[in-house]
């Protein structure tokens, strides 16, 4: 009942309002536009703020170790002919997803400002250390090293459409390439598809199922006392951001049934907002992440405004920092429970 609730408050002011958005290549979309085409008729029962599972037409249908598999992806369609040893990811998401699966990648690109494995990943897979300080660095994701990846001499190339589209058929010279189609609101299907070209659909969906039972009971055991309002917010060097419902952190709040402020239900994924603004960013709970902390970036200035000290959740000590990467920057299955946790963590407090 708390998600048709809030699926209809988004579907109200989605119809009423028109919100500017200015989020970075990787966080603009909004699911009008980057997942009509991808969302299956479970989702529009859910109203769901992204898909939950494989685009119809697109995966192999093929059980998870079955090879040879053709896979309909956001490129088009590729065979794998047998099970991929030689991998390389382009996107953080990616590799987030692979390792989660079990499977290590030989070769990754890094993001803008970006190590080649975030501390989160680290953190989260100590099983694949060695493995990891051998990785093979193929440039920054948004202009990755041919010649590297060519070396490598890989049997499955991973990237997002939303990064990779126009180097996709270079990228196919080389190896089976599959495409997903990239951004926050995506991750679950991203997950799904990335699975598949892996061999590994239905372990995919296991995990899924897990997230969403998780998810759900986090909702239930706060909905007693009044769901409380969640903020995500997000500092660069000069910018700052309030997040929307179609967002990686804004999906998994929506999953547990989580309500969000009204300044935040707006159907893009980011909206910049000002000093003057600041109380666009107010909740009962505010989950904030600064890219750059130093003296002169957005996220000292704000933070130190009287507009700011003066929250509500600042007053009642609900600011909560979180982790930049999982949060805001890399989409991907354990970046989900990381946020999930972090969560879980401040609200049953």
């Amino acid at each position: 009942m708390k998600r048709l609730l809030l699926a209809t408050t988004i579907a109200a002011v989605t119809a009423l309002t028109t919100v500017a958005c200015g989020g970075t290549a990787e966080q603009t979309a909004s699911p009008a536009t980057s997942t009509a085409s991808a969302t299956s008729s479970d989702d529009a029962a859910t109203d769901a703020p992204g898909p939950t599972g494989i685009p119809d037409g697109m995966g192999s249908g093929a059980a998870d170790g079955v090879f040879p598999r053709t896979v309909g992806h956001f490129g088009g369609s590729t065979e794998i002919p047998a099970e991929p040893k030689k991998i390389v990811v382009i996107a953080t998401g990616q590799l987030d997803a692979a390792l989660t699966l079990g499977v290590v990648p030989t070769g990754v690109a890094y993001g803008d400002g970006a190590a080649l494995v975030p501390d989160y990943i680290g953190f989260s897979f100590p099983q694949y250390a060695d493995r990891m300080a051998q990785f093979v660095d193929v440039g920054n994701r948004q202009e990755v090293d041919i010649e590297a990846i060519a070396a490598i001499e890989p049997d499955l190339i991973l990237a997002n459409k939303a990064g990779s589209e126009d180097i996709y058929s270079t990228l196919s010279t080389i190896a089976p390439t599959v495409l997903t189609e990239g951004t926050g609101v995506n991750w679950k299907q991203d997950f799904l598809l990335l699975g598949d070209a892996l061999g590994r659909t239905e372990q995919a969906q296991s995990f899924l199922d897990t997230y969403a039972s998780d998810a759900a009971a986090l909702g239930d055991s706060v909905a007693d006392g009044g769901t409380p309002t969640v903020s995500f917010v997000r500092f660069t060097a000069d910018r700052a951001r309030v997040f929307g419902i179609p967002s990686f952190a804004g999906y998994i709040a929506w999953d547990a049934g989580l309500a969000r402020p009204e300044s935040q239900q707006f159907d893009k994924t980011s909206q910049d907002f000002s000093e003057e603004e600041i109380q666009l960013a107010n909740a009962d709970w505010v989950f904030v992440s600064s890219q750059d902390a130093g003296a002169d970036s957005s996220a000292a200035s704000y933070t130190t405004n009287p507009l700011w000290t003066g929250m509500s959740a600042a007053t009642e000590n609900h600011i909560v920092r979180v982790d930049d990467d999982p949060w805001y920057l890399n989409a991907g299955p354990t970046a989900a429970t990381i946020v999930l946790d972090g969560l879980k963590s401040a609200l049953q407090s």
